[in-house]
């Protein structure tokens, strides 16, 4: 785990006034950066020993992230990180989407305007994201697009929306930032349009701040199914997306790690599902009618989070174990070949 010194101090820094969540916070930040990967499995005790603390703290903040749904409980074997795969951000992604644009239409339908005291707050926070996504420090990044969105959601008025939103953002990164992490560079790559959705804000512009969302959403899905090697029509919310955001044609520059080549027929033509048999059809989702990818935002960059110290770098011979294989199960329900003479 990295840390905000060169390594001259034996144990991350942890402020002694809450430290059940300085710990909690420190892992999820962890995950979230895609520094403790899935599989990594630790005990109470390595975790009380790294940030030099008594168990029961330790234990607790454990406790905590796994009734979030961030660590997996083994028994007799402390902790797991989870591995998250593309049905699960979907999901995630997909219930994000739906709530933004539920509370969208509400404020429409009842005219009303967000709290826009903490638009210098949100404002620092817009600087911070871009210079995070710009430098494509995603260690950085990661905090400061989180706490970006953390203001922007304090500003629908409702705690435990804001909560709810905090936690499918914190399992995108979990799922996005071991693809980020095998690109080369991220500089440019990312979002950075937060200030562009803070002018929109504090304008009134709400229609214009809802375009801006659903392009940052569109672009979002976009990067991870071209880095997972994913399809587009998995997404159910594409339509929702593709309907408010900019249509604008751009190519997508974020190429699959490993790409999928279209489906042919015996004949080594194209099937009906390529891009060719949609010649004078009705466009695919998410794509204009010359079957190129419509444009959700300035594709090139994405993500971002706060300036906060991050924990030092544990080798990963800490939390290198991973859980064996289990056994194979014998099959239920069928009867033995060769059964034991009956008594």
């Amino acid at each position: 785990m990295s840390g905000t010194g060169a390594g001259d101090t034996p144990h991350p820094v942890i402020h002694r006034n809450s430290l059940r969540e300085q710990i909690a916070g420190a892992l999820r930040e962890e995950m979230m950066a895609g520094r403790l990967e899935a599989g990594r499995n630790f005990t109470v005790k390595e975790i009380a020993e790294l940030y030099g603390v008594s168990a029961t703290p330790a234990r607790e903040a454990l406790v905590d992230l796994g009734a979030q749904g961030l660590l997996r409980a083994e028994h007799h074997r402390g902790f797991t990180v989870p591995e998250l795969c593309w049905e699960d951000f979907l999901e995630v992604f997909e219930a994000r989407v739906l709530l933004t644009d539920s509370f969208y239409r509400q404020f429409s339908t009842r005219r009303a305007l967000p709290d826009l005291t903490r638009l210098p707050s949100l404002r620092r926070r817009a600087d911070a994201a871009v210079r995070a996504a710009r430098a494509g420090n995603l260690d950085v990044m990661v905090g400061c697009d989180r706490r970006f969105w953390q203001e922007v959601s304090a500003l629908l008025g409702n705690r435990r929306i804001g909560d709810y939103l905090d936690w499918l953002r914190v399992q995108s990164w979990m799922f996005a930032a071991p693809y980020l992490r095998a690109m080369p560079a991220l500089g440019g790559v990312c979002w950075d349009r937060h200030p562009d959705l803070v002018d929109a804000i504090g304008a009134h512009d709400l229609a214009g701040a809802h375009r801006i969302i659903c392009e940052y959403n569109l672009f979002t899905v976009r990067l991870l199914a071209g880095l997972a090697g994913q399809s587009l029509e998995s997404v159910s919310v594409l339509g929702l997306l593709t309907e408010v955001a900019d249509g604008e044609p751009l190519p997508v520059p974020v190429k699959p790690r490993a790409p999928q080549p279209p489906a042919r027929t015996a004949s080594g033509t194209e099937s009906a599902s390529g891009a060719g048999s949609r010649a004078g059809s009705a466009p695919a989702p998410g794509e204009d009618r010359s079957g190129r990818p419509r444009r959700g935002d300035e594709i090139g960059r994405e993500l971002g989070l706060g300036l906060v110290p991050q924990p030092r770098w544990v080798p990963h011979t800490r939390f290198g174990r991973r859980l064996p294989e289990p056994p194979p199960e014998a099959p239920r329900g069928r009867p033995d070949p060769h059964p034991a003479p009956g008594r």
